[in-house]
């Protein structure tokens, strides 16, 4: 960062001559950046963008001249400015180059997040004289990412009130329901909040502790956001009544939660100690709930009055003491997260991946883990082992064979809960599995994670990637029985030039399990129209024992259908009818070997019929799970078939012992193809599983 006291005196933006709508919303913007401390180059960007936005000739006449730092910070603002273009577009892989810049010059000096987040503030301040859809679009930009990004970096004196304002855009009805509930019977909550106040401060000066006691405001959004994270209603809340208490040093800290414990009866569960594990964003204070007087709850928070600069202003609490923060501690920590996703990106040259990874970063919902040494490391809500690993060393997750949580051995797909201790498992050598990329398998959630990993996989050979590929798809193409004539139409499908691009893709996890065996539907054969027998000319839409609502058959009423049991289609399948005397209608896959020859001898029988949506239904499916036996196989099997949804009608399981391999048949009944292709993902994962696949008569 460059020297905030760097004198700007040779450049005056020309202020004066804004329009009046631009020179109230860059007046209070400045007012603002004044609050927080921000130095006067910080305050002359501000002008100068404004000034650049209706005079660009202005800014272009003087930029050659001007510092270095302060043209970083007018061009970091109209970087924003694009990136935040784009995302109102909602083209994100467009704006992944144009955010990777902004990134890269939020690490370089990150006052330019003051300037973004104090402009964006005075816009919405401003915004209620805007017209609906505007006001909700710049609300939904805050709430995407101006309100994240204060947060993540700990600007918490702005992050209110930017929540707020764009909270009571978008969901005004709601945001008026909660602030009448707060208004109702104020004077009498002061009031117990005052009494309170005077107990506690007795009760610390008995024992000869200084500190600051104050009522604590609270924000509508972060009052509903509680309300929904856990369910309740309201009055449940633990801290609708709260506490700010403000010590000299940490002792003091831990001094006045003793008091306030022995004041009055503690709520275990609703004590969390930041000072001994600080948020992701350097957040630190002691936060506990109590049963204060007439048995009503009240939550208190201590920290020091450093801890509440911080906690407020962010870096900007360093601003007014050090001539530089670029080389403070509570600096790097702020932007290290930021460069981590830029290293991602240079490594795995990921676009999509950057953007992805952003958004998860600028998540609230977060995990705080521990690592063997007690250091925290924060991940989005829902992270796994492995992507912990990962987030630790590149070469960790690489590594990694295994993982305990609080000391018990747990999956690599295990997702921890804050204050968890984790420790990673390595192997001497790195040996990743590709099947860490599939999503449907749940190896690993953020896209950092998956980037480091597809880069492993890009510095393998090209054959090695070749022959990853046609393994997968060979396996799917076998699971799901899907025909030669499919297989060469799935490179266009699937934006692919050539069948080896196709291959590639799959080995780096490109292009997923999910999207393969959709691809794969979409690209079977279209039955041959045949013309059909005249019958009275209706539509009727019939299920299998001919209700309305499985299959529609064209030019044909009154008829019930039955699916046929030689090939037992599913819905998503390509489907063809044949009219069978006495049974109706007969449906058939499209590829199927018995319609083609019924279809040979009588063509005039064959009619079309297609799938309608019943989401009440389940089909007959036959598979066939071929592995090295081993104890307790057939449970974890038939485990993973019950958690996928699935019914087992029917099961056959025979083993060679002399071999010791295992063939386990099953009848299934399932809503679709989808879940289908996800239950033979999960049960080819199984250890000791070779195969699986749906068989070619089910």
């Amino acid at each position: 960062m460059s020297n905030p006291r760097a004198p700007v005196d040779s450049l005056s933006a020309p202020v004066a001559a804004l329009p009046a709508a631009e020179r109230a919303l860059w007046e209070d913007a400045d007012a603002l950046l004044r609050d927080v401390g921000c130095d006067e180059e910080t305050l002359a960007a501000a002008a100068w963008y404004a000034v650049a936005l209706v005079q660009p000739e202005a800014w272009a006449a003087v930029s050659a001249g001007a510092p270095d730092s302060l043209r970083r910070l007018v061009q970091g603002q109209q970087q924003a400015e694009r990136v935040w273009a784009l995302h109102a577009a909602r083209d994100a892989g467009g704006s992944a180059e144009g955010l990777r810049r902004l990134l890269l010059a939020i690490i370089r000096d990150l006052r330019v997040v003051y300037l973004l987040l104090a402009r964006q503030l005075a816009k919405l301040r401003a915004a209620v004289a805007l017209p609906e859809a505007e006001c909700r679009a710049l609300a939904q930009l805050t709430r995407d990412i101006h309100a994240p990004l204060a947060n993540r970096l700990g600007i918490g004196q702005w992050k209110w009130e930017l929540e707020d304002l764009a909270f009571r855009y978008l969901q005004p009805d709601v945001y008026r329901r909660i602030a009448a509930l707060l208004d109702e019977r104020r004077a009498d909550r002061e009031a117990w909040i005052g009494r309170c106040v005077a107990q506690l401060r007795e009760a610390l000066a008995a024992q000869g502790i200084g500190a600051s006691v104050d009522g604590r405001a609270k924000h509508i959004y972060s009052i509903w956001r509680k309300m929904q994270r856990k369910r309740v209603g309201f009055g449940e809340l633990y801290d609708i009544r709260a506490l700010r208490v403000l010590t000299r040093n940490v002792a003091d800290c831990y001094a006045v939660l003793g008091v306030v414990h022995a004041l009055w009866p503690i709520i275990p569960q609703e004590f969390d100690d930041y000072i001994a594990r600080p948020k992701g964003n350097n957040y630190r204070s002691l936060h506990t709930a109590v049963i204060g007087p007439e048995g009503k709850t009240l939550e208190v928070q201590i920290r020091t009055e450093e801890m509440h600069r911080g906690a407020e202003l962010g870096i900007a609490a360093h601003w007014r003491y050090k001539e530089s923060a670029s080389g403070d501690a509570a600096y790097q920590s702020r932007i290290e997260w930021m460069r981590k996703l830029l290293e991602t990106r240079a490594e795995g040259d990921d676009d999509a991946a950057l953007a992805a990874e952003l958004r998860a970063e600028l998540a609230e919902d977060r995990v705080y883990l521990l690592t063997p040494r007690g250091e925290v490391v924060d991940l989005p809500a829902g992270a796994t082992v492995l992507d912990f690993a990962y987030h630790v060393h590149t070469m960790v997750g690489h590594r990694c064979r295994g993982a305990k949580v609080n000391g018990r051995i747990v999956p690599l797909t295990h997702q921890p809960a804050s204050g968890d201790r984790i420790e990673i498992l390595t192997a001497r050598e790195p040996a990743p599995s590709r099947d860490w990329l599939s999503p449907q398998l749940g190896y690993l959630v953020t896209a950092s994670a998956r980037g480091k990993l597809r880069a492993w996989f890009r510095r393998e050979d090209l054959s090695a990637n070749l022959a990853a590929g046609r393994q997968i798809l060979e396996r799917e193409a076998r699971r799901l029985a899907a025909p030669d004539e499919v297989l060469e139409r799935l490179p266009a499908k699937l934006g692919r030039k050539s069948r080896d691009e196709l291959l590639v893709a799959l080995a780096l996890g490109e292009v997923g399990i999910a999207q393969l065996t959709r691809a794969m539907l979409e690209a079977q054969p279209a039955p041959q129209p045949v013309a059909a027998p005249p019958l009275p000319p209706s539509r009727q839409a019939l299920r299998e024992d001919g209700g309305p609502g499985a299959l529609t058959v064209e030019g044909v009423g009154n008829l019930m259908t039955t699916l046929a049991r030689c090939c037992r289609p599913l819905p998503g399948d390509q489907v063809t009818g044949y009219i069978t005397r006495g049974r109706g209608v007969t449906v058939h896959r499209a590829d199927c070997a018995a319609l083609a020859r019924l279809r040979a001898r009588n063509p005039a029988r064959v009619i079309e019929v297609r799938w309608q949506s019943a989401p009440d239904r389940a089909y007959e499916v036959a598979i066939v799970v071929l592995g090295y036996d081993r104890r307790d196989l057939q449970r974890d099997v038939t485990n993973v078939i019950a958690n996928s949804g699935a019914r087992i009608v029917a099961s056959d399981s025979r083993s060679d012992h002399d071999l010791g391999e295992v063939a386990m048949h099953f009848s299934l009944r399932v809503h679709d193809y989808g879940e289908l292709s996800a239950l033979l993902t999960r049960l080819g994962a199984l250890p000791n599983v070779t195969d699986v696949r749906r068989l070619a008569g089910g």
